[in-house]
């Protein structure tokens, strides 16, 4: 039955995400149970095409993305595909109508990742649209149901909470990118001569980014917006953490929160929506 071997693709997006990442999996919880799968179908996409870009070293990386964007159109095309986390997507895909361009443009900044070790301003700010800004503009396909009017009233703030993830994973990964992969994602900014002023820029614009996303969330259906905020919050807790920081220390090492703590901002933000103190 096909049915069951959809359920099986779902279960497969879910253990993924899990495996990967176990803030977003606690974030994803804290959704209604109808947007769930349909939140770990796109992240069990978005995670293997990093994967594939940050890696896969020993293997041919042009090859595989290029296989794999092959691949996820077919899966659409079709309406299936035996790659369990693409028949996954496609269902997402099918069901809340998310438009092709999205995709194209998410696994365009993937292929940046294999050609690109520098960014000059422009190419940064097409970076963080593929990478980050349509990624959260497809799980605002999800949260909004096909509400065509809602979904385009909180465009711009899916996508600022998009870009302002995305930055403050750049600053937590700066050691990775910078020291292991030789990848310097901000532009104008030369890292080994970074100082307590640069970073301060960079933070004042990922606060530009986090003020328009929290505007958004507010306005998010409520079946959703607890999932949202979680997710905030806990980059919230990791930014200030950041800001906390030297700039010598970001290149030395991930900064992380640790799951105990993770637990009790989890907690707080459902008492926090509960009485609406958004």
């Amino acid at each position: 039955m096909k049915a069951l071997f959809d359920q099986a693709s779902r279960k497969t997006s879910r253990m993924v995400t899990r495996k990967y990442s176990t803030s977003f999996s606690l974030g994803i919880r804290f959704l209604n149970a109808d947007f769930q799968d349909p939140i770990y179908g796109i992240y069990g996409f978005v995670r293997f095409a990093d994967e594939i870009v940050d890696t896969f070293h020993n293997y041919e990386k042009g090859t595989l993305l290029e296989e794999f964007r092959r691949d996820t159109f077919l899966a659409i095309d079709r309406g299936i595909s035996l790659n369990p986390i693409l028949n996954s997507f496609q269902a997402v895909v099918h069901k809340y109508k998310i438009e092709h361009e999205l995709i194209e443009c998410f696994l365009n900044s993937m292929q940046m990742d294999l050609e690109k070790k520098e960014y000059a301003e422009e190419e940064y700010k097409q970076y963080i649209l593929g990478s980050a800004e349509v990624v959260g503009l497809m799980c605002l396909r999800v949260f909004t149901e096909n509400d065509r009017e809602l979904y385009d009233k909180l465009k711009p703030h899916a996508m600022a909470l998009g870009s302002a993830f995305q930055k403050i994973n750049f600053l937590r990964d700066l050691s990775a990118d910078y020291v292991g992969m030789g990848r310097v994602y901000f532009p104008n900014v030369n890292l080994s001569e970074m100082n307590e002023n640069i970073k301060a820029e960079i933070e004042a614009d990922i606060e530009k980014d986090f003020d328009e996303g929290l505007s958004g969330i507010r306005l998010l259906p409520k079946r959703s917006r607890l999932g949202v905020y979680v997710a905030y919050i806990y980059y919230r807790s990791l930014f200030r953490k950041i800001k906390k920081l030297k700039p010598q220390h970001i290149l030395q090492e991930r900064v992380r929160i640790p799951n105990p703590q993770k637990v009790m901002l989890f907690a707080g933000s459902y008492v926090r929506n509960s009485l609406n103190m958004l």
